[in-house]
């Protein structure tokens, strides 16, 4: 059996691996940032192009940005469904020309993509930092939502059960002291 990689060789795995992404990305004829709640693309276009000269077309499951009458720089399905209705493009003017800023609102806003369409390179979703925000900025529901799974992750972290875990077990001890006279030996919780 192989054993496990020493810290400096999963630093160098890691650093390897980080090089490797950040090279496919960089290879790709756009640029990609996102938040927990959504992905934000630009791609550069020459300084002489209108909206009108642009193709950029998105549904709920798939983009396409592009220059009429040019093979699109993405046309492809995306790995999660969007909002199309709170999601938006405009033609910017930058100091190297002009470029397409798409703007897409993720339906699901508690997961990270992977990548923008489902044929662009893969990152590594786990090592993503996400930008610090307070508690105190998420409204009531998300608030909780937010603690619970902090709470969580922390049991998880010591070994202890997670809160539903423990709602469980609660209930399940209420319900022997109240049934004395039932056998629970074999009762597994899952």
């Amino acid at each position: 059996m192989a054993s496990s990689p020493t810290p400096s060789e999963r630093g160098r795995a890691d650093e390897e691996l980080k090089a490797k992404e950040a090279a496919e990305q960089g290879a790709l004829p756009y640029k990609w940032t996102q938040t927990i709640k959504d992905v934000d693309i630009t791609v550069s276009v020459p300084g002489n192009l209108k909206g009108r000269d642009l193709d950029v077309k998105f549904t709920k499951g798939k983009l396409k940005i592009g220059v009429k009458g040019q093979d699109p720089v993405i046309d492809g399905d995306l790995p999660h469904p969007i909002l199309v209705d709170e999601s938006t493009w405009t033609l910017e003017t930058v100091p190297e020309g002009k470029e397409i800023a798409v703007h897409l609102d993720k339906v699901n806003k508690m997961e990270w993509w992977a990548h923008v369409v489902t044929s662009a390179p893969k990152i590594d979703t786990s090592k993503i930092q996400p930008e610090n925000s307070n508690l105190s900025d998420l409204d009531g529901e998300t608030r909780s939502m937010v603690e619970k799974m902090m709470f969580d992750q922390r049991q998880k972290e010591m070994g202890k059960p997670t809160s539903d875990e423990q709602k469980k077990m609660d209930i399940l001890s209420q319900f022997q002291s109240q049934h004395p006279e039932m056998d629970f030996s074999n009762a597994k919780m899952g």
